[in-house]
């Protein structure tokens, strides 16, 4: 079999690991690229194991970087999702985990100017039509990734890749409140759905029966559960302008329970058939922004009454994930300024990955 070699690089974002590629090394027709995609991960494939994927969502994930036309950006950024275990490449979410890497890819691959001991990359978000812009650390003018900073889920510490937020609200749905509402009934249930970033439906975790502090590997073990959660997430889709969700990858559903380690509220999301073994970068901003909306299902259950400026620590699985928000409003005219998060990444490898040649033929 003859193989195609294809640059490519291997980074890892946040608490997520993907493939990172300049776009005109891929083919232009979607058809083609998303054929590419799927042999260079191994899909449809379980293990991944004729591919480079890591057998898990959080680790079969591609970003597609190139210079971008825009005059308030640098580059865009396309965010592709494998799956592992089905012939399907989406680009129906975002990921703010893998964006944490597109600064340094960006500055490596010369797309931006490293200027002075931090260089702020502009970054146009193609899934949402948003942008962030991420603070990387070029002493010298050269990526700095050692450092002290740490997040949960990622052993060790490395530098920190603060990123701003800009124009995330309703980017997938069209508004903070894609129903118009601030809690809606849904089979029964009380839910709130927010999308800041991530199309999220926020449930309490005792209206389905749960303490909201079970292990993934539990939840993701309760067929009765995991079938109320997609029941539930099936009719969502519609009320959050998303249509028929059977086959996408939003929105996301998040578990919420009272904190457990001095916190502000803990999560169980899932992703949205396996449970994140942390939270997504918006889905963690969604989330946050149910916490302070009044009326919302996260409010009633926490009583916040924040304003302006502030932090809201938000636990999962493996840690918390502090997101920093300036709220204007409340209710429908809730309007959040600002979000900011703090992620890290590391530059694991770079080279070509080689597909068969008849999948992407001269």
């Amino acid at each position: 079999m003859q193989l195609r070699a294809i640059p490519c690089s291997v980074y890892r974002g946040g608490t997520s690991k993907g493939l990172y590629f300049l776009k005109d090394d891929l083919p232009a027709d979607i058809a083609t690229r998303d054929a590419v995609l799927l042999a260079a991960l191994g899909s449809p494939d379980a293990r991944q194991i004729d591919g480079m994927g890591g057998a898990h969502p959080l680790t079969s994930k591609i970003a597609i970087v190139s210079k971008s036309e825009r005059a308030d950006a640098d580059v865009d950024y396309l965010f592709l999702q494998i799956v592992p275990n089905k012939a399907a490449v989406t680009d129906q979410q975002n990921c703010g985990n893998l964006l944490a890497a597109v600064g340094p890819f960006a500055i490596e691959q010369k797309l931006v100017v490293a200027t002075g001991d931090v260089t702020s990359v502009r970054i146009h978000m193609l899934n949402t039509r948003s942008r962030a812009v991420a603070h990387i650390e070029t002493p010298g003018g050269k990526v700095e990734y050692e450092g002290e900073a740490r997040i949960d889920g990622v052993p060790g510490t490395a530098a920190p890749v603060p990123t701003d937020f800009l124009d995330v609200a309703g980017s997938s749905c069209g508004a903070l409140l894609p129903s118009g509402n601030a809690q809606d009934i849904i089979q029964g249930v009380a839910v709130s759905l927010i999308d800041n970033g991530m199309p999220v439906i926020v449930v309490r975790a005792a209206d389905l029966g749960q303490t909201g502090y079970e292990t993934p590997m539990i939840m993701e073990a309760d067929t009765v559960l995991k079938a109320r959660v997609e029941a539930i997430r099936l009719e969502a889709g519609a009320l959050m302008n998303l249509g028929d969700v059977t086959d996408k990858s939003v929105p996301k559903i998040t578990l919420i329970a009272p904190a457990q380690n001095g916190g502000t509220v803990s999560t169980r999301t899932f992703i949205p058939h396996r449970v994140h073994e942390a939270i997504g970068v918006f889905g963690a901003v969604s989330v946050a922004t149910a916490c302070v909306l009044k009326g919302s299902v996260a409010n009633d259950l926490l009583g916040l009454d924040a304003q302006g400026a502030t932090d809201l620590e938000i636990e999962h699985p493996t840690g918390f994930f502090t997101v920093s928000m300036d709220i204007e409003g409340e209710g429908k005219a809730l309007s959040i300024k600002r979000s900011a998060l703090l992620r890290t990444a590391r530059k694991l490898m770079t080279g070509e990955v080689f597909v068969p040649a008849h999948v992407w033929p001269e």
